[in-house]
C-alpha cells in the first residue's frame, strides 16, 4: 500500500491510495461523526441526514443525481454507523471526478427540502418496521442499548418514531453545521487515482465545507445489563456481550484472534460444541467490537425453545475451557482466518479506502498490511489466554434475547460464570 497523505487549507485530510493495475475507483468522504454524537432530541438525525444527503441539491434534483451517477455505470452509497458517516462511490478512472462533484455537491450544498424530507421520514419509518420485524437484528440493538445504558453509544441508529417524526429541516442543517467540520472529515479515493488529481478535484468539490473540529462525544461506559422480549417465533435469537478493547487498544488483535478462535469459523470451539456435536442451534458466532473508548466481546446463537435452556451454559463453558486449553493449532487457524479476510479485502479499492478510513480515526495513521500481520504473527497462546481469563472475570456479562426465551438462564445465574458476586445470582 503506498499511500499519499495531504490536507487542504480548509482542513480536509485527503488520501489517495493508487491500484495503477485497475480501471476503476473507490472513493468517498467519511465523516468522524455518527449516533453518539447525538442529544436524546435528535436520536437517528444522523442516519436521516445520510438518506437526505441525496434528495437533491442546489443544482441537482433525487433523481438527476441517481440518473447522472448511473448514467456512468457508476455506484454511489452512504451509510452512517455508530461513531461515523460515510458518502461513497465506484466508478471507472474516467468517471472520478463526476463520483467526487457529486459527493462534493450532496455535502456542501444539500437542498433538505420539506416535500423530500416529508417521504424520506416515510421510508425510515418503515425501515424501523423492516428491523423490528427481523429478530436476528433487532436484537443487536438491544444488545447495544444494554451494555451502554443511558448513553448515545446505546441508542439505536435509526432512531425512534419519536424522534423521526420530529425531524426538520432547520435540525438536519443545524446538526450539518455543527458535526460535519472538515478536521473531522477525510476524503479517500482508492485504485485508479492520481494524487495530485484528487487534491485538485478535493480543492474544486470540496472548498465549501464548514472548517473546524465537530464537539467530542460523551465518553462511553460499559454497563452490562439483560433484555428479553418474549415473542411466539420459531427460534430465540440471544446475544451475549462482554466487556471488550477499543479499536485503538495494544491488544485489538489480541481479542480479534480470540473471538475468532472461539466463534468464527466452523472449526471453532462454538460451533463444534453447539451445532456439530449437540445440535443446539443452525447458527453461532463470536465477534470483537471496538469503538474510539470502549468495546465488547460478543457472542449470538439461533437456537430452539427447548434448546435455549442448556446454550447458555454450554457458551459459558466452551469460553472457560478456551482459557484452559486453547491450543497452538486453533491460534495458527484464527491468525490465517484474520490474514485471508485483511488481505483479500486489500484486493478491493472499496474495502481498502474504508479499512483507511477506519484506522485513520482510531489510530492517526494506516498500518499497511504487512504491519498488521507482523502484529498478528507476534500474538502468541498465552496472550489469548489470558484475554480469554480476563473475560472470565468481566463481572457483569449483557444478554439480549427476542423469541421463544422462557427458559433461557437467568441472568444472575450466567452472571455467575464471569465471576459475579454470588449473593446476585438471588436476585
Amino acid at each position: 500500500m503506498t499511500l499519499e497523505i495531504s490536507k487542504l487549507s480548509n482542513g480536509l485530510t485527503v488520501v489517495s491510495d493508487p491500484m495503477p493495475q485497475l480501471e476503476s475507483a473507490a472513493l468517498g468522504i467519511w465523516v468522524n461523526t455518527g449516533s453518539r454524537n447525538e442529544t436524546p432530541a435528535q436520536m437517528g438525525v444522523s442516519h436521516m441526514l445520510e438518506h437526505m444527503a441525496f434528495k437533491g441539491t442546489a443544482t441537482r434534483t433525487a433523481r438527476g443525481i441517481a440518473e447522472e451517477i448511473e448514467a456512468v455505470g457508476g455506484v454511489i452509497n452512504a451509510y452512517t454507523s455508530r461513531e461515523q458517516t460515510a458518502f461513497h462511490a465506484r466508478v471507472l478512472k474516467e468517471d472520478v471526478p463526476l463520483a467526487l462533484d457529486i459527493i462534493g455537491d450532496i455535502l456542501t450544498n444539500p437542498a433538505f427540502e420539506n416535500g423530500e424530507l416529508e417521504r424520506e421520514r416515510q421510508v425510515v419509518l418503515q425501515e424501523l418496521g423492516q428491523v423490528r420485524d427481523t429478530p436476528d437484528d433487532i436484537v443487536f440493538d438491544h444488545l447495544q442499548s444494554e451494555i451502554y445504558q443511558g448513553q448515545p453509544l446505546g441508542w439505536p441508529i435509526l432512531g425512534e418514531e419519536k424522534t423521526v417524526n420530529a425531524f426538520d429541516r432547520e435540525m438536519l442543517k443545524g446538526y450539518m453545521a455543527a458535526q460535519y467540520r472538515t478536521d473531522g472529515m477525510t476524503l479517500i479515493a482508492s485504485g485508479a487515482v492520481n494524487h495530485a488529481d484528487i487534491v485538485r478535484l478535493a480543492q474544486e468539490k470540496c472548498g465549501g465545507l464548514t472548517t473546524g473540529l465537530a464537539p467530542a462525544p460523551a465518553p462511553s461506559r460499559y454497563t452490562g445489563g439483560d433484555f428479553r422480549d418474549t415473542q411466539d417465533l420459531e427460534q430465540a435469537h440471544v446475544a451475549y456481550a462482554f466487556p471488550g478493547l477499543s479499536n485503538s487498544d495494544p491488544d485489538y488483535f489480541v481479542a480479534q484472534l480470540y473471538a475468532t478462535a472461539l466463534g468464527g469459523g466452523t472449526s471453532s470451539r462454538l460451533f463444534q460444541e453447539a451445532r456439530e456435536k449437540r445440535g443446539l442451534c443452525y447458527s453461532i458466532y463470536a465477534f470483537s467490537n471496538g469503538f474510539q473508548d470502549s468495546g465488547f466481546l460478543g457472542v449470538y446463537v439461533g437456537t430452539g425453545e427447548k434448546e435455549a435452556a442448556e446454550i447458555s451454559a454450554v457458551i459459558a463453558g466452551e469460553m472457560e475451557a478456551i482459557a484452559g486449553d486453547l491450543t497452538e493449532a486453533e491460534v495458527q487457524r484464527a491468525r490465517a482466518q484474520l490474514k485471508v479476510s485483511l488481505l483479500m479485502g486489500m484486493e478491493r479499492p472499496g474495502t481498502r479506502a474504508e479499512q483507511i478510513a477506519g484506522q485513520l480515526f482510531a489510530l492517526g495513521k494506516v498500518q499497511s498490511a504487512a504491519e498488521i500481520v507482523a502484529q498478528l504473527d507476534a500474538i502468541d497462546v498465552a496472550a489469548v489466554k489470558r484475554y480469554a481469563a480476563q473475560i472470565m472475570q468481566a463481572g457483569m456479562p449483557t444478554i439480549a434475547a427476542v423469541g421463544p426465551v422462557a427458559r433461557l438462564e437467568r441472568h444472575a445465574v450466567f452472571a455467575l460464570r464471569f465471576g459475579a458476586p454470588i449473593a446476585d445470582a438471588a436476585e
